[in-house]
């Protein structure tokens, strides 16, 4: 099937965002008492919406997380945002030689999504109305109801879609609405062990840099 839109995640594929996110988060968590790395944070949780994140925790530490700590986490990174925050290397370039349609289809809240698309300058290539949250449908990734709905707000069949994603339980969540995936792996929190886990997920190939991701999304093009 010929594709007929690109579902962009932000965070980790648009923005360098996960790697500030998981650092500060880590040192938030761990000041509340609750002992995790980045590095167990980002195995375990990018991708994921804050409420979901936060059901993790809460499992994982078999603690309830204290009301308010994740978005006092959340507030404070983004406080930083303007001074910190980058896109990834390249996708500038990627998104203006583009020729299919994009929207963007990502865990984080509008306005998180908004501040890091306009600090970054990449608010230029989406519409607003091209933005989708998962605070827009029922379930969040790995659930397929975010790509879904994006799809059928732009007017665009699943299997017309191609997703790119950097985190596992994204692209279980395009696998699930019946899309192809490319998987992403060059944001600064990209461990090693990321573009297999990506690949594992069902990811159809997995790209380490926009320019590869060019290619990738050149090559599944007609």
């Amino acid at each position: 099937m010929a594709p007929e839109l690109v579902i962009f995640d932000c965070d980790g594929v648009l923005v360098d965002s996960e790697r500030l996110m998981i650092h500060y988060e880590s040192i938030g968590l761990r000041k509340a008492g609750f002992d995790i790395s980045a590095d167990e944070i980002a195995q375990r949780y990018v991708g994921l919406s804050y409420a979901d994140m936060k059901a993790g925790l809460e499992t994982q530490f078999a603690s309830k997380i204290p009301d308010g700590l994740l978005e006092a986490i959340e507030a404070d990174v983004l406080s930083r945002f303007a001074a910190e925050l980058e896109p990834i290397d390249g996708m500038a370039e990627l998104l203006a030689s583009l020729s299919l349609p994009t929207c963007v289809g990502s865990s984080s809240d509008p306005e998180r999504i908004e501040l890091s698309l306009d600090v970054t300058g990449l608010s230029t290539f989406f519409d607003r109305e091209r933005i989708f949250s998962a605070t827009m449908v029922e379930r969040g990734k790995p659930a397929p109801d975010l790509f879904e709905h994006a799809a059928a707000r732009c007017g665009v069949g699943p299997v017309h879609c191609i997703v790119v994603e950097d985190s596992p339980h994204g692209v279980s969540a395009a696998v699930a609405a019946n899309m192809a995936v490319v998987g992403f792996a060059g944001g600064g929190h990209a461990s090693a062990a990321l573009t297999q886990r990506l690949h594992d997920a069902g990811a159809v190939t997995v790209a380490r840099h926009a320019d590869e991701l060019a290619a990738h999304l050149t090559a599944l093009s007609p």
